[in-house]
């Protein structure tokens, strides 16, 4: 059973875990460093754990103590009980969840022994707008090894990451690779906004890019780029051609992918478009893309 701590001072370097959630620069440097990411609100709390991540604390505002304690009795980690207003000190924001938890991350796979592995994919259960996050994810069948990847270059932005992961679960994507710019997706907006899925998709980072690229193709996946090249072919036409190994790769919310990785594709895709709209948001586009090649 965890230990329940009131804490009353916010420069307590116990909730040092919790500091200035609000600076994105700062959490981009210390929570990767440090082996860390933050878990926000009761349901995403327990999506976590559900996922296997050890827990290091929680931060919880009185009212919440009674509501998580099925966790503060199964977990060893201390329990720091705060007012609103601490909490809201010590993160820089209201926490209006008034639930927060430090997570420990887990080692990335190496790309090459994750695209070789069979895993088991997790479904995204559909949730209300108005719920912070659904239910416990419910684990899917078993698939076969690496059928379907998809390669994000450069996106940046957490919310458009977060729902890329989130279509990428719903949409039976069996791993996801991160080029070295990528935003982090466990950043805890890119968490709420993919409804967890950040959890259940296998996922890691490459470090060399579009070199890597050779990974893909040693190990029999056809390369997809979206595109919005004349010589590119359509959406329908990739899905047509039934690849038994497919890697799409979506590229950064204004440029797209770049040219060296355009270059390095083995094919180039469009998604055909009408009323004059020239492009779609990246996480729309992989939703498109997904349910176009999905089997």
């Amino acid at each position: 059973m965890a230990e329940i701590i009131t804490v009353d001072d916010p420069d307590d370097p116990r909730l040092r875990d919790y500091t200035g959630l609000t600076d994105v620069e700062l959490r981009r440097r210390r929570e990767p460093a440090e082996g860390l990411f933050i878990a926000e609100g009761e349901k995403v709390i327990r999506r976590a754990r559900h996922a296997g991540y050890e827990m290091r604390s929680m931060l919880l505002s009185a009212k919440w103590v009674d509501v998580m304690r099925d966790v503060i009795d199964e977990v060893p980690a201390p329990v720091y009980a705060v007012t609103p207003d601490l909490a809201e000190r010590v993160t820089g924001y209201h926490v209006h969840r008034g639930a927060l938890a430090s997570m420990q991350r887990k080692p990335l796979p190496d790309p090459a022994s994750l695209l070789a592995t069979d895993r088991r994919i997790a479904a995204v259960e559909a949730v209300d707008d108005h719920t912070d996050i659904g239910a416990t994810l419910p684990v899917g069948l078993q698939r076969s090894a690496g059928r379907r990847v998809a390669i994000f270059e450069d996106i940046v932005d957490h919310a458009n990451l977060g729902a890329a992961f989130r279509n990428a679960a719903a949409l039976g994507v069996d791993a996801v690779f991160l080029t070295p710019r990528c935003a982090d997706p466990l950043y805890r907006r890119a968490v709420k906004v993919s409804m967890g899925a950040v959890f259940h998709v296998p996922w890691t980072r490459l470090t060399s890019w579009p070199e890597e690229i050779e990974l893909f193709r040693q190990d029999g996946f056809v390369t997809a780029s979206l595109c919005l090249d004349e010589k590119s072919i359509t959406m329908d036409e990739l899905a047509a051609r039934r690849y038994e190994k497919l890697a799409l790769m979506l590229g950064t919310e204004g440029d797209g992918l770049s040219i060296e990785a355009l270059r390095a594709a083995d094919e180039w895709v469009r998604i055909p478009m009408a009323a004059g709209v020239d492009s779609l948001n990246v996480a729309a586009a992989s939703a498109v893309a997904f349910y176009a090649t999905r089997l």
